[in-house]
């Protein structure tokens, strides 16, 4: 036998020997381990204890509470609007001619009989001198048959019956005339007036629809420009049809608050509109009615064709218990809340709620003034948990008030 063969067995047989030994030396430790241990468990002989069964059951629950208040609750009605112009008005010419002069400009505030542009006025002058001037012809001619008539009156028996009553129907003919040149003269001067165009309302003025030098003509349907009146400003908004007879009870008893905010939500624009008109009919094809709110809009913040939300304050419960909404939860059973009882411990209460706002809920049944209640954390919690809990930011909860309408 070559001696690499016989070093290559001889470290195999080591290998072995090696291995065999580390097997039954950790067997060795394992029999100690079990038989040092009461009952045969060898973690009672670790460094680090079992935890005990039920360890951590009864640890309190950390939560967020409020406290159920009593408070003046305004139900607010929610809706979507437009804002109009409170008066709108397309300027036109209402007579024919040339632009001569645009005097205002675009997104100007005026006032009513703010000159805005001028028509040629010469052919409306022309025709008002004209008719000036024939009814001075015409009152040359009634003083002269006025004067045939005296004559004829003076001469009496000498003056024949007929040439009498000629010159007395003369000069009634010219009485006539002169009526009529009186009536040519206002017609001209109006039209003259007319070449003068004025603001016919307060507003701002929209783009300019035509330019100076264009031939403009009172058929046309194409206007000057248009005026919106914005101080006030009104919102048309729409109510679900069930909602009709508690808005008109409401309002025939007092001034209805509207709240005009962003469609977001995220910015009130007014806080002063006051409902001025229920439409006389519901849209039967969308079981709504169409209401009208007037904002005075010092601010301008309002704007014609602005989409906006609107809150109409139909009623205010008074005295009523209120929480915040995150307390309401929906279970199987419907709602409930979880409350904290003496020990600190929750515990559930079926709620009957009534109206809610974007913080508050009114609670009818389930909870009462100065109860505690659960704001946050709920999804921990069960009947008879211990809670740790803190106080909300929004604490207290009861609501803001509402404004009297028109303030």
């Amino acid at each position: 036998m070559s001696k690499p063969g016989a070093y290559r067995r001889a470290f195999v047989v080591a290998c072995l020997l090696l291995a065999a030994g580390g097997s039954y030396w950790g067997w060795q430790r394992i029999q100690a381990g079990r038989s040092a241990a009461p009952g045969g468990t060898p973690q009672a002989q670790s460094g680090t204890s079992a935890p005990k069964a039920g360890a951590g059951r009864n640890a309190a629950v950390p939560v967020t509470v409020a406290t159920a208040q009593k408070a003046d609750f305004p139900v607010y009605l929610s809706g979507l609007g437009t804002v109009q112009g409170f008066n709108t008005v397309l300027v036109r010419s209402r007579v024919d001619g040339q632009l001569d002069k645009i005097a205002f400009t675009e997104g100007q505030i005026v006032q009513a009989g703010d000159l805005l542009a001028q028509i040629d006025p010469r052919p409306f002058q022309a025709a008002l001198d004209q008719a000036k001037a024939k009814k001075q012809q015409d009152e040359a001619n009634f003083a002269n048959a006025q004067l045939d008539l005296s004559r004829s009156v003076r001469l009496g028996e000498f003056a024949t019956k007929q040439q009498t009553d000629t010159q007395r129907s003369n000069v009634q003919q010219l009485t006539a005339q002169l009526a009529a040149d009186d009536a040519a003269i206002a017609n001209a001067q109006t039209q003259l007036d007319y070449a003068t165009i004025r603001a016919p309302i307060s507003g701002v003025t929209g783009l300019r629809q035509v330019d100076k030098g264009n031939i403009v003509n009172a058929a046309s349907q194409t206007g000057i420009v248009t005026i919106a009146q914005i101080e006030p400003i009104a919102v048309i908004f729409t109510a679900p049809e069930e909602r009709v007879f508690d808005i008109n009870r409401a309002l025939a008893a007092r001034p209805l608050q509207v709240i005009a905010l962003s469609t977001d939500a995220k910015t009130t624009f007014a806080e002063d509109g006051t409902l001025a008109v229920v439409n006389n009919q519901v849209d039967s094809n969308s079981g709504t009615v169409r209401l009208k709110a007037v904002f005075a809009n010092k601010n301008h913040a309002l704007w014609p064709g602005l989409s906006v939300q609107t809150r109409l304050l139909v009623k205010t419960l008074k005295d009523v218990v209120v929480v915040p909404n995150d307390a309401v939860q929906h279970g199987t059973d419907g709602l409930y809340a979880y409350s904290v009882d003496a020990d600190n411990k929750a515990e559930l209460r079926k709620l009957v709620v009534g109206p809610a706002n974007d913080q508050n809920t009114v609670i009818e049944r389930g909870l009462e003034s100065g109860d505690r209640v659960v704001v946050g954390g709920q999804y921990k919690v069960k009947p008879g948990t211990p809670l740790a809990f803190k106080v909300a930011d929004n604490e207290p909860a009861a609501p803001a008030q509402p404004k009297p309408a028109g303030k």
